[in-house]
């Protein structure tokens, strides 16, 4: 038995997470220095286009003038311009001094802050696998054949945490999904067991016995056939039973009045051969979704049980109807009834009450299983209600369909 692939897959997450965590470092780091290195270019932009303006140079060479200006049509004495062009150059290699500085403590910014973004990129990618990384553990310790660990996360409500609880409710489906199939299959050997049992010892004492005769040769036939009769009728039901655990494939609005009119018909031989009297009461057009095979098949199943269990002489009633949100499908019989510990049974696999007889009639067990998968497989139920000496009822309750 193989693990899911789900579960092979979150397994092998640990591999992925170191290239996954050094590109989202990566990542990280390139946002961080991106925005800082937009912030120290804006900062240096600004700063050399305040000092390319020359505000002091000129507001000085402005006074000047305005304080020597002899009149209209006058000239401005040469020295007073000398001395304002040596002011200009002199702010000019200020301004180019503080740029160059500005410039070289930017770079050294810059490099301290790739750096620094490197380190807070690991960091943080760190945090955000980390939750994940305990995830992939867990998938990595988990079998098909051990499905009881779970994450315990904790932390916040968000979202690694929503992942960690559908991860854990997955596991527990998949667990209760496995340990189902187990339990079907050790039941099912257990059933087909017996009749091999009984197939072989009976072949063996006649094929070693030397003076075995005819009759004993046919005598040991015929148990070998009605050991291979159960065998088939337990292998076809196992198959029923398999089918109907998925959800059925085929959905339409189907009439269950007709399909339990149609099935009362099929069975009509059957009840008078038992000498038992079958009727029903049906109320007409009762609408629902599903399969009318697998309907007909669950009413099949309950009719042939009612009248097996019936006596000569004995009623079977089948009824249908709806109320407002429900259709059900009733079959009434007059047999001896199921105490409430045989009430909460009933429904189990291979459960058989008579079990010494049932298997000698080659009856499987898995009919009224295999009508409480198709009611819970069309969304409905199956219920009964039963006193021991009067008799039970057996009901399938399915969602009405309302046509719009």
């Amino acid at each position: 038995m193989t693990a899911p692939r789900g579960l092979r897959t979150a397994a092998r997450l640990p591999d992925r997470l170191g290239s996954i965590r050094t590109r989202m470092a990566l990542l990280y780091s390139i946002l961080l220095f991106g925005l800082a290195a937009v912030g120290v270019g804006g900062i240096y932009l600004s700063l050399s286009r305040a000092l390319a303006d020359e505000p002091v140079s000129r507001e000085a060479r402005y006074g000047d003038l305005v304080a020597d200006d002899p009149g209209d049509g006058a000239e401005i004495v040469p020295d007073e311009r000398a001395r304002v062009a040596r002011l200009v150059a002199f702010e000019e290699e200020v301004n180019r001094r503080a740029l160059d500085r500005l410039r070289s403590q930017s770079f050294t910014a810059l490099i301290a802050l790739f750096l620094g973004s490197l380190g807070v990129g690991w960091y943080v990618a760190g945090l955000v696998l980390r939750p994940i990384a305990r995830i992939s553990a867990v998938a990595r310790d988990i079998s098909a054949t051990d499905l009881s660990r779970r994450i315990d996360l904790g932390g916040p409500a968000d979202e690694l945490r929503d992942l960690a609880d559908t991860f854990n409710d997955m596991l527990a489906r998949l667990d209760k999904a496995f340990e189902s199939q187990r339990r079907f299959v050790q039941e099912a050997s257990h059933e087909l067991r017996n009749p091999l049992a009984v197939l072989r010892a009976n072949l063996d004492v006649v094929m070693a016995d030397p003076n075995a005769s005819a009759d004993d040769f046919r005598a040991a036939g015929e148990v070998a056939g009605r050991a291979a009769a159960r065998m088939s009728a337990l292998v076809e039901d196992l198959l029923l039973y398999a089918h109907h655990e998925r959800t059925a494939a085929r959905r339409e609005p189907v009439d269950a009045s007709v399909v339990v009119v149609e099935t009362v018909e099929d069975f009509a031989a059957t009840a008078t051969a038992a000498g038992v009297d079958l009727r029903s009461e049906i109320a007409p057009t009762l609408l629902v979704v599903g399969d009318p095979v697998a309907l007909r098949r669950a009413l099949a199943n309950l009719l042939s049980n009612a009248i097996r269990v019936s006596d000569v002489g004995g009623l079977v009633r089948v009824t249908a109807g709806h109320d407002s949100e429900m259709v059900w499908m009733s079959v009434l019989d007059d047999g001896p009834g199921l105490g409430p510990d045989e009430q909460e049974r009933v429904f189990q696999r291979f459960w058989r009450g008579d079990r010494a007889s049932a298997r000698e009639a080659g009856r499987s067990g898995l009919g009224l299983a295999i009508v409480r998968q198709i009611a819970e497989g069309h969304g409905g139920q199956v219920t009964v209600r039963s006193t021991v000496g009067i008799g039970s009822t057996f009901t399938v309750w399915l969602p009405r369909f309302l046509e719009s």
